[in-house]
């Protein structure tokens, strides 16, 4: 049997913050954008914080609102990889088999680690101990027999805690949690299973596999089977991974798409989803748009090309538009799917004197405040007057479907047109 650990730093980024500035320590802090800038979002708290209410994605003033003390601060992405990778070199004293999930968790394949007799609790044990001694921070771990468990078992207990989820406890430890629980259920994918009456993992579970199929597809045997304790999905290797390089979306429409119009259309959601994530993990500007285009005959192709430092959604779809025209023809056939990723990141940008950088200054204004509204009302609430074209494409929410902003990761399953998935690239383009 597997002895799989999935290891997750507490509060990561805000964690980080009050160890490299002690004056933070006992006041509700929060990392963020521009602090500036009343537009910025909540992108951590600490546990003071979470317990005054404050929540990933909320908008500054308004945390400010909840909790008139609050500390902010700007996020320093270049610190949080620096103490990540000084976490993942105790994880590598254990296993090899270390595959990040994001800048914050991990898991762990332990099965065949000698160390502390081969025991993969006491292992999680003297994980979590070390880190908090020798780094200062503290984990969450899950041990347990798969990946999609050994996810879970991090989330039972925060923070400085370890779980176990056997092949024994599972269903009384899992199946009555909700079904938005589990990896890779978001919020429209728990909308379509809560009209299948599926609210726990359990109902998920125990769901007729035929039915299931017929209204989900594939991704729904996949998600029953994950359900089940049946996530056989191996643990990587370290060296096989990269650190966060891009961020991007892709989707597998829902029929084939064969105009320029549908494709700016899907490609302006994309990287409306794509701009948020960026912003959301900390990263101020890209350099660099990648396109990857899926043709029917399942046929792909990727391009990419330098743009000027940009988080603006409108640049980002336009960078991937201009590489669709110069690199695509429609005698190629038409088109299944699509993809962006930015990369390059950078902090700076170029010096400016056309008199364009006000312009900017606005729409990232505006950019800002139509992703609150989204944040407090729902991705749909407001849309650009392109996707009105398509009733399918102006129910789309392309960031929603897997659950966990950055670090979702969904190359370990297929994408379905049926559920519209998006993931983050986390490759070398």
């Amino acid at each position: 049997m597997r002895k799989i650990l999935h290891s997750d730093l507490n509060n990561f980024y805000a964690s980080v913050e009050c160890l490299l500035d002690p004056s933070l320590e006992g006041f509700p802090v929060v990392v963020c954008g521009k602090t500036e800038d009343r537009h910025g979002i909540v992108l951590a708290k600490n546990m003071i914080a979470k317990r005054a209410g404050i929540k990933t994605g909320m908008v500054l003033f308004e945390a400010k609102k909840l909790c008139p003390d609050l500390k902010c601060v700007e996020a320093r992405h270049d610190m949080y990889l620096k103490y990540s990778r000084a976490v993942r070199k105790i994880y590598l004293e254990y296993t090899d088999q270390v595959e990040p999930f994001g800048i914050d968790e991990a898991w762990l394949d332990v099965t065949t680690s000698p160390k502390c007799g081969g025991d993969a609790y006491l292992i999680a044990e003297e994980i979590r101990r070390r880190v908090k001694e020798e780094i200062g921070l503290t984990v969450s771990i899950g041990v347990s027999f798969n990946k999609v468990f050994a996810k879970l078992g991090s989330d039972l207990k925060k923070p400085d805690a370890v779980s176990v989820i056997s092949k024994q406890n599972f269903k009384d430890v899992v199946w009555k949690l909700p079904a938005s629980d589990l990896l890779y259920v978001g919020r429209a994918t728990k909308e379509k299973l809560n009209k299948l009456n599926i609210v726990t993992i359990g109902d998920l579970a125990l769901y007729d596999a035929k039915i299931l199929k017929s209204k989900l597809g594939k991704w729904g045997e996949v998600l029953r089977a994950y359900a089940r304790g049946e996530d056989m999905d191996p643990v990587r290797k370290y060296e096989e991974h990269d650190e966060i390089k891009s961020v991007g979306n892709s989707l597998t429409y829902y029929r084939d798409v064969r105009t320029d119009d549908d494709v700016y259309a899907l490609l302006t959601l994309l990287a409306e989803s794509v701009s948020y994530r960026m912003k959301h993990d900390g990263f101020k500007l890209a350099r660099t748009v990648s396109l990857s285009i899926t043709t029917n005959d399942l046929r792909s192709k990727i391009r990419m090309a330098k743009i000027e430092p940009t988080s603006l959604s409108r640049d980002i779809a336009d960078g991937a538009f201009k590489l669709f025209k110069e690199n695509f023809s429609w005698s190629e056939g038409l088109i299944r799917g699509l993809g962006i990723s930015v990369s390059d990141f950078t902090d700076h940008a170029q010096m400016d004197f056309s008199g364009k950088e006000q312009e900017r200054e606005k729409l990232t204004k505006l950019e800002s405040t139509i992703e609150d509204i989204r944040d407090k009302f729902g991705r749909n609430i407001i849309n650009k007057g392109i996707v009105f074209t398509d009733d399918h494409m102006k129910e789309l929410d392309i960031r929603g479907d897997i659950g966990a902003l950055s670090k979702e990761k969904v190359n370990a399953a297929p994408l379905y047109s049926a559920l519209d998935l998006t993931r983050i690239e986390k490759s070398n383009l």
